[in-house]
């Protein structure tokens, strides 16, 4: 039985507008507009081109959260929760509104198992984004440094980094990750894949004095054939974000370009047998899923790659290294 303090406030959970008030503030750029002198609701409504009453009834309920200040009827301004608002991530017409957006796919995805963003958008996710340049460069900053923060500085690998000396960042966005690695690890050279848009925003960090002559970027699809011959590819949230054939085709590709003594480290898209299974906006969008580790050892093996190690790392996250499987054993499995 629940303590009355335990019980889940039914309110709060059904509070589905707040979510999207936020959202239309960022959109509209509210908190600027108020700096900016416009604190009458009238001419806050002039100003960002809405209707009056909409507007202020929207306005009034950020009141009640605690998001903008009225010291007066008709009269906003803004406060430190309102000045945090992210007009990029929030932003209903940008990739925040995207994702947003997706949500309201939930049901079709249980139902079927495949996303229904194309339904929504028109197009795929990763087509979407193709055809949408500054919606995409929002989904590069929210995967960057801007939207999840500084990244892990180290992967703990099994025999450590002094055997590395060129790693490829499959799928590495602008290199963020790439970046806090090649700092921590000064002998190695790193490689930045991804697609031609992406690699373009690369971070300053990556190319910038410091690192730039130890970084190469090569604009391209992950589908296509890798870098050849690197001693590491890391694939940090790549196949989260895609179904198992996807899956095995970019595993495929990296088990192709890695030599012989190559591996693959994985991060994001696989966690333990016993894990708990949690809904991420990934599945929604892209149609990707995580893979228990058994799960991932037979998509990992279709793509002609062994688990070498599976474990959760200082940083808490769940890291799987694979090597490619030798004709060796290909064979001995063969004749099994």
């Amino acid at each position: 039985m629940l303590d009355d303090d335990d019980e889940p406030d039914l309110d709060q959970l059904l509070d589905l507008a707040t979510p999207w008030c936020l959202r239309v503030a960022a959109t509209l750029r509210l908190p600027g507009l108020i700096a900016a002198g416009h604190h009458d609701i009238a001419d806050l409504a002039v100003a960002a081109r809405c209707d009056r009453d909409a507007l202020h009834a929207v306005l009034g309920h950020l009141v009640t959260k605690g998001v903008f200040r009225q010291p007066a009827p008709g009269r906003f301004e803004s406060n430190r929760a309102a000045e945090q608002l992210d007009d990029r991530f929030l932003d209903v017409e940008g990739i925040g509104g995207r994702m947003a957006h997706t949500w309201g796919t939930l049901l079709e995805y249980v139902r079927t198992g495949q996303p229904a963003y194309q339904k929504v958008f028109g197009r795929p996710f990763w087509e979407d984004l193709a055809v949408h340049p500054n919606i995409a460069a929002d989904f590069d900053a929210l995967m960057g440094p801007a939207g999840h923060g500084v990244p892990d500085f180290d992967i703990e690998l099994t025999g450590g980094w002094d055997p590395i000396r060129v790693m490829v960042d499959v799928g590495g966005g602008t290199g963020a990750m790439l970046a806090s690695l090649l700092r921590r690890h000064p002998h190695v050279h790193g490689i930045l894949v991804d697609l031609p848009g992406t690699v373009a925003r690369a971070d300053q960090a990556l190319t910038g004095a410091t690192l730039g002559e130890r970084v190469t970027l090569h604009g391209q699809s992950f589908f296509d054939p890798l870098p050849a011959g690197a001693d590491l590819y890391l694939l940090k949230n790549v196949l989260n974000d895609w179904p198992d054939p996807e899956t095995v085709a970019i595993l495929s590709n990296c088990a192709q370009a890695a030599k012989a003594t190559g591996r693959i480290a994985v991060l994001g898209g696989i966690a333990a047998d016993d894990a708990p299974r949690s809904l991420g906006i990934d599945m929604l969008v892209a149609g990707g899923k995580t893979s228990t580790i058994t799960q991932f050892t037979d998509l990992a093996k279709r793509a002609g790659l062994d688990i070498a190690a599976a474990r959760i790392q200082a940083s808490g996250r769940y890291v799987v290294e694979c090597r490619p499987t030798t004709s060796e054993e290909a064979a001995e499995g063969q004749t099994r």
